[in-house]
This record gives C-alpha cells, structure tokens and sequence, in this order.
C-alpha cells in the first residue's frame, strides 16, 4: 500500500463518527492484527529484551511494583511482568484501546511463550505455571485483568501518564514499548516528570523507542528516515490520530531524561552504516540541518534512567 494512501484513510477516519471501530477492523482484516500471532511474538520478544536489559542493572521481577505506559489492543507486557513475578503492574492508555476478545486470545497464546517469560524474566517457573493456568481460567471464564491477576494488574483509561494517581515513590519501574515516539515532546517531558514523582529513589524508567517512519512498514518503497524530507507544516498533512510520528530522534529521548535529572544507565542508540547511506540519499529538510547524521539516522533506541538515591548526610 503506498504510504500516502494509508496516512489518508487514517486522517478522514479520525474525524468521522465510528472511526475508531472502523480502524480497529482495517487493523484486523489487512494490518498487524491480521497475524496475531506473529504480533504477539514480536511483542514477547520486545518483552524479553526489556526484561534481560532491567535484571542486568539489577532490577528483578520478583515482586516488582511497575507501571506501563500505552497498554494497547491487549496487555502483553502487564501479563508477562505478572507471570515473572511482577506484585503489582499499572497500565493505562489515554484511550480505552483494549480489547477483551484479543486479550483471551493473547492469554491462551502466552502459553507456547512462557519458556521464554521464564528464561529471560528470571522467573521461578512452578509459580509461573501456576499463575498462568489460573490467569487463562479466569480470563477465558470472563474475569477483568484484575481479578484474574488476583489484584496484580490494574488497567485505567482513558489515563493521562503525565498525571497519574500514584502516590509519590511507589513504583519500582515505569516503562513503555513503542509509545514514545507517538507523542508530542511536551507530552515526553511530562511523562519524564511524573515517572520521576512516583518513582521510588533509585527506581528506573525503561522505554524502548522506535523512531523512524512507521509508514515504511506498509510501503516498501520507502525506507525509515523516508519522512525527514518534510518540514512539520507539510508532514501534517499525513500525521493522524491513529498514527502520530513526532519524528524527535532517538538522542533527544534519552537527554530529555538526562534533563529531568535522570542518570542515563543502558543507551543502545547507535548509527548503522545502511541508515547512513539511506540518510545521505534522501533530501532532508532544512529543519533538520543542525543535528548530526550520526545522530539523525538513528531509528531505535532502548535506554533505562534511572532516578538518583536522595544525597547521603
């Protein structure tokens, strides 16, 4: 499908009356939704590597009180925390997203996954059998997240990350999965303050960005760095409700973090040879002209911050 076409289905139907059903069922029958459980798989890998880069600073599962920003169309990541060990996961979405027919079907899949929760989340595994088998019981026969989770997984939307009603400093980890770069950079840097409110000192934010053109996904022709040929006025034109790209790059996620007086940890951003090449073939807008190719050919960055220990004496 070319790129144009999509972003203006996408437009007219987050102005008409019905569009967010109308998008859901587009997704189901020709977009990501079509292969679930390819979906599904890409996000517990995306979960595994999360989970491998937090127990390598030291942050295990067992007991973890988290909050997730952006649950989506099923709660992958709340329900792969809780089979680790997770006490306690928040996840909210500005909209109710969440869909209680993917969410069964995410619950009976997880299954065939739980070897890989339990490897890279290091989990005990007879615990995270045992709360698997009544995890799908209980959503199969019904339940919400909470009672299905026995009060561990707590779902509110429509939320605003920026202003949560968490108390100051009662969560261990805050993090997101490909969410990032669908706000705009007011939105980021509020998120950034209440994560560092509700954090406890010396609790972390993980946020796994993927910052280049979402488009190049449905359009072949294009490559990721595709949209730096556009200044924000014409880019407008094709950003839309269901699919807002701020275009920021991945530096600016992780000094913004910096800035709100968080010490950079984990930061795999880093310029591959091909985006090099990609970047020094397509026209980049003058609006871009002041960052460095190294740094404005970067599409992915993962990066954990973590908020400081309160000064000793």
């Amino acid at each position: 499908m070319h790129w144009r076409i999509k972003g203006t289905v996408q437009k007219v139907l987050g102005y008409v009356p019905g569009g967010d059903a109308l998008h859901f069922h587009l997704q189901r029958r020709f977009g990501g939704l079509q292969r679930f459980e390819r979906e599904l798989a890409m996000k517990i890998d995306d979960w595994a590597i999360m989970a491998r880069h937090l127990r390598n600073a030291g942050v295990g599962f067992a007991g973890m009180r988290g909050f997730e920003i952006g649950t989506g169309w099923y709660p992958t990541f709340p329900f792969a925390c809780y089979l680790a060990g997770a006490a306690r996961i928040d996840t909210c979405d500005l909209n109710p997203h969440l869909r209680a027919d993917l969410t069964r079907d995410c619950v009976e899949a997880l299954e065939r996954f739980l070897p890989t929760i339990i490897d890279a989340g290091g989990a005990d595994a007879d615990g995270a059998w045992q709360r698997y088998y009544r995890l799908r019981e209980l959503i199969l026969a019904g339940a919400g997240l909470e009672t299905a989770s026995d009060g561990a997984i707590r779902y509110r939307a429509p939320a605003d990350a920026t202003r949560t009603t968490l108390a100051d400093g009662e969560i261990g980890v805050v993090f997101s999965n490909s969410v990032l770069e669908h706000v705009p950079a007011d939105v980021v840097e509020a998120m950034y303050r209440e994560a560092r409110r509700i954090l406890a000192p010396g609790g972390v934010m993980f946020h796994s960005v993927n910052c280049g053109d979402h488009y190049a996904y449905v359009d072949r022709n294009i490559h990721q760095l595709h949209y730096l040929r556009y200044s924000d006025r014409q880019w407008r034109r094709w950003n839309n409700a269901f699919l807002y790209q701020n275009r920021l790059r991945a530096h600016y996620f992780v000094d913004a973090a910096a800035r709100q007086g968080f010490r950079i940890e984990l930061n795999t951003a880093a310029a591959r040879p091909e985006r090099l090449q990609q970047l020094a073939e397509t026209p980049v807008h003058p609006q871009f002209a002041g960052i460095p190719p190294e740094k404005l050919c970067i599409t992915s960055v993962d990066f954990i911050a973590r908020k400081p220990l309160p000064a000793a004496g």
